[in-house]
């Protein structure tokens, strides 16, 4: 018997719609290439079902199907650069929180060079 996963009644409303939105955009793109569904199946090495299951932004599909997908579409790079340290905002703005709000010249003993 199949186990059945908590990921797709667990996953908040908002990352829900956000995989659907990843899906129907990977399908988009699938489409633009003139790509069909069985040859995407082919060349990432998995079933038309999963492909289907992919584009319609199932979230028990795993992050290397996704990966292969985005590679087969020449959006590799993308992926790489999807948390990139200089596009996170709020991690920026918590760093910049923590800095001390004054600073202290350095005591003499401490310069020996």
């Amino acid at each position: 018997m199949a186990r059945t996963s908590l990921s797709k009644t667990a996953l908040p409303a908002p990352g829900r719609r956000a995989l659907k939105t990843l899906g129907h955009d990977i399908a988009v793109a699938r489409k633009r290439r003139r790509i069909p569904q069985q040859l995407l199946a082919d060349r990432m090495l998995v079933s038309r079902q999963t492909v289907q299951r992919l584009e319609a932004g199932d979230p028990t599909v795993s992050l290397g199907v996704l990966a292969s997908a985005l590679f087969v579409l020449g959006f590799t790079p993308r992926l790489e650069r999807l948390l990139a340290p200089e596009s996170d905002t709020t991690g920026i703005s918590e760093d910049l929180a923590r800095l001390p709000r004054r600073t202290h010249a350095p005591a003499d003993d401490d310069l020996d060079f």
